[in-house]
C-alpha cells in the first residue's frame, strides 16, 4: 500500500503540487554586467521565489514563484527596491 502511494504521489506533476507561476519582467536600466546579480538577488529573496533568471542581453528577469505566497507586485516592488524599476513583459499574441 506504501509503494502504491508513494508512486502516486510521484506521478503527480509537481505544478499540481504547488501554485507555481511564471513571469518575464523588464528590466531596462540593467547597463552593466553586475546589474543581472542584484536583480537576480532581490528578487530571490522574495518569499514565494523558486527561481529567478536574469539576463543582461535582453534585459529581463524570468522568475518562477509560489502565486500563493508572492505575487508580481512584490516582485517589481524588489527590483525597484533594489535599483532596477521593471514592468510585466507582455506576450505577443
Amino acid at each position: 500500500m506504501r509503494t502504491l502511494l508513494l508512486l502516486l504521489f510521484l506521478a503527480l506533476p509537481i505544478g499540481a503540487v504547488a501554485g507555481e507561476q511564471t513571469v518575464t519582467l523588464s528590466v531596462p536600466t540593467m547597463s552593466c554586467a553586475v546589474c543581472p546579480i542584484t536583480v537576480n538577488k532581490a528578487l530571490m529573496q522574495v518569499d514565494g521565489v523558486v527561481e529567478a533568471i536574469t539576463n543582461y542581453e535582453t534585459k529581463t528577469a524570468l522568475v518562477i514563484y509560489d502565486d500563493e505566497i508572492a505575487d508580481v507586485e512584490l516582485l517589481t516592488e524588489a527590483t525597484t527596491n533594489a535599483g532596477y524599476p521593471s514592468t510585466i513583459v507582455t506576450p505577443d499574441v
